[in-house]
Formats: C-alpha cells, structure tokens, sequence
C-alpha cells in the first residue's frame, strides 16, 4: 500500500510539473499576444456612493431603503448591480434605486449639465437606453424625471415621472390606475399618486421593453396636461435605473444618453453657448470614437419658418433632433412638416411628431399636444433611423407648404 501511495504522490508531482510548465509556455504566449488592459471598472458598494462616466452622467447606488448590502459595477456606458442583498415587502416602496443621470439629485448635480432648465425653454430632451434583465428578481426598470416650480438642485422635487420599461412580479406604482394614454408613440397604463413627499405620476409599458429612444419632453407634456405640472416649471434631472424589492443581482444599464435642446442648440450634460457646447456634446459637426454629434441644417425659402436639424450619426444608424420655428406673426394651428431623406436613410421611430412613409419624400405630423407653433415659438420632434448610404441631412423642408430657412 505504501508503495502504491508513494506511486501516487510521484504521478501526481510529475502532472504538477506539468502543468506548471505549461503554464510557463501558455504565459509567454500571452505576455507576447495580450492586448493592452482595458480602463478598470468602478465597484460602489457605499450606500450612496457616486461616480461619473463619460464626462457628463452621475451613476449612483443610491440604496435608500434597505441597510443590506448593496454593490454595483460601473462601466464606461452605464452599470450592472453586482450585489443585492434582502428584501423589502411587495406593497411598500423599493430597496432602492441604483441608477445613473443627467442633471441634479440632492446637491449632486453632473457634470456641465444645464438643469435646472424651464420646460417652456426647452425644445426637446431626447434620450436612449439599453436594459438588460434578469429573472430572479422583483423589481421595475424605470426612468425618474423630476419637475419642480424652481430651479432647485437640493432635495425632493414637487412632480416625480417615472416610465416604467419593465417590471416583474406583483409591484405596482405609486397611487392607481386613472386609465391610459398614448405617449411618444407607445401606449402606456397611466398612474398617479402621491407618496407622501411628492406627486407622482407613472406610465407603466404594457409589455416590457428592452432598449428605447424618446424624448423626454413629450411625458412633461402629458404631466402637464393632466394638471400635475405646469410650462413655466423646471426639469431638474433625468435618471433611469432600477427599484429592485427582492434581489437584482445582474440587472444592468448597457447604455444610457441624454440631450437637452434649448433655444435651437443641443447640450448633452454640457452647456449652450452661441450654438457650440462647452463640456458636452458639440453642435458644430464634429466626430469622437466614431460618432458624429451635430451639424445644423435648413431649407431655403421665405422667413416665416426655420429648421434645425440636429443629427447624432454611427455606423449603419442616426437619430436626428428637428426643431421648427415659426418666425411669422401669427400662430400655426397643426403644422406638417415635409422634407426629403437621403437615398439609404430608413426611419425606424419617431417621438413628438407622425412621421410617414420611413424614407424618401416624408412629412412629419403633429400630435394633439403640440399642434400650435405661437408666433416667434418653435416645436421640436425627433426620429431614429438606418443608414445605409449618405449621412447627409434631409433637404426641402417646407411647414404647411411654406419653404423653410
């Protein structure tokens, strides 16, 4: 038995060798082939612990309701909850809200942004997301726009949207169901609320959603038509995470962008400054890491309208900001603006506006909230789309049948 033991110990001193060697040889492979590191991810485990990526957004963990522990992974495009200890009861409020923003939350404000900004001087806040979820959780997925009647940064804000994306199990929004309404192009469940500290008002998706661009304006319009907020309040920031109940561990935000258009220039965390922007995005046409942000562009024709066209561009895909101004003196009651799309260029969706056929020769409708353009006023709308040739803009904009400068 001893002999057969000692046997043993040497075979298994001979296969250590081994692999030792090999590992010897598989790691001079590596040091001659590997790739340099990429940027380190940010691990934030502290209740309220922030950091910033891309220059211009705040991701934060933000576990507000719960004293278990709670971590998440911070990229360079957005997070993914890497721990998500306990649970909180299914009819109260959530364990928190890991989520990442543009704007201000209780004095943290990111980095450039122009919010605080009034909703009347706002032509449109376009933003994008990309979800990722998983099965072994209760939680919602949703955006938090806050509104207030000043340009306040510190504490609770009066009106609170939230679009829920996604939820999963029996959780609910804040308040009841008032009934429904078509918002951005989709239909939602709408709710609404009070949770003690604030008023809320909820879209709930009927079916979830995994990835969406819209614009922000378009749920501000609904809120204000519903009494719940008014044109002259302030947007001060617009987050979008998740409200985990039970566990979370792996839900994630792949990508997240957010642009506020104010008086015909785009900012994105950044500000406005005669059509360029300082600490954001440019409006100017320039191209970082592959993708282009800005150029503005109109037609030809009389004074009595103007466009600017506002394009984000990539390869195979754009989405485009379009704001149209109305430089008479009178009002247009219901407008239908008409242009032409490069050869290639395919419409996918579109927000604030009916956009019809996808490509070549389109007109862009109104919506029932935005039919009036007041004299000197201006309404914007948005699109995504594919790209299979020119990323050149649109041409031949005319409003009601009037050429456009």
């Amino acid at each position: 038995m001893k002999s057969l033991q000692q046997a043993l110990r040497s075979t298994r001193r001979a296969a250590l060798a081994a692999v030792a060697a090999l590992g010897l040889v598989v790691g001079a492979l590596i040091t001659l082939t590997a790739a340099p590191a990429a940027h380190a991810d940010t691990q934030i485990c502290t209740q309220y612990g922030t950091t910033t990526i891309q220059g211009r957004y705040v991701v934060q963990n933000n576990r507000w309701g719960t004293s278990e522990a709670q971590c998440i992974n911070v990229t360079s495009t957005g997070f993914q909850i890497s721990q998500a200890d306990g649970s909180v009861p299914l009819n109260g409020a959530p364990k928190s809200y890991p989520s990442i923003f543009n704007g201000c939350h209780y004095t943290n404000c990111s980095p450039g942004t122009n919010l605080p900004a009034r909703l009347s001087a706002i032509g449109s806040a376009p933003t994008s997301i990309s979800y990722s979820y998983v099965g072994n959780a209760v939680y919602d997925a949703a955006y938090d726009i806050w509104l207030d009647p000043t340009p306040r940064t510190d504490g609770v804000n009066k009106t609170e949207i939230m679009v829920w994306f996604n939820h999963v199990g029996s959780v609910q929004p804040v308040g009841s169901k008032v009934g429904t309404a078509n918002v951005a192009g989709r239909s939602w469940d709408v709710w609404t609320g009070n949770n003690g500290g604030n008023d809320v008002i909820s879209f709930v998706a009927p079916s979830a959603i995994g990835s969406w661009s819209f614009d922000v304006k378009a749920f501000a319009n609904e809120t204000i038509s519903r009494g719940l907020a008014q044109n002259s309040w302030y947007l001060t920031s617009v987050q979008a995470g998740f409200e985990p109940w039970q566990n979370g561990t792996g839900l994630a935000v792949s990508s997240f962008s957010s642009t506020v258009n104010i008086g015909g220039g785009s900012t994105t965390g950044g500000t406005t400054t005669g059509g360029t922007t300082t600490g954001g995005s440019t409006t100017g046409g320039s191209t970082t890491g592959g993708t282009t942000t800005g150029g503005t562009t109109g037609g030809t024709g009389s004074s009595g309208c103007r466009v600017t066209f506002t394009p984000q561009t990539w390869a195979g895909g754009f989405t485009a900001n379009v704001t149209v101004a109305n430089t008479g003196s009178s009002a247009v009651n219901g407008w239908k603006l008409a242009f032409t799309l490069p050869s290639g260029q395919t419409i996918t969706s579109a927000w604030n506006a009916s956009v019809s056929p996808t490509s070549g020769a389109v007109t862009a409708t109104n919506l029932a909230y935005n039919a009036q353009i007041p004299a000197g006023g201006s309404q914007s709308f948005g699109f995504q789309g594919t790209s299979s040739g020119s990323s050149a803009p649109p041409t031949g904009f005319t409003l009601n049948g009037t050429s456009c400068s």
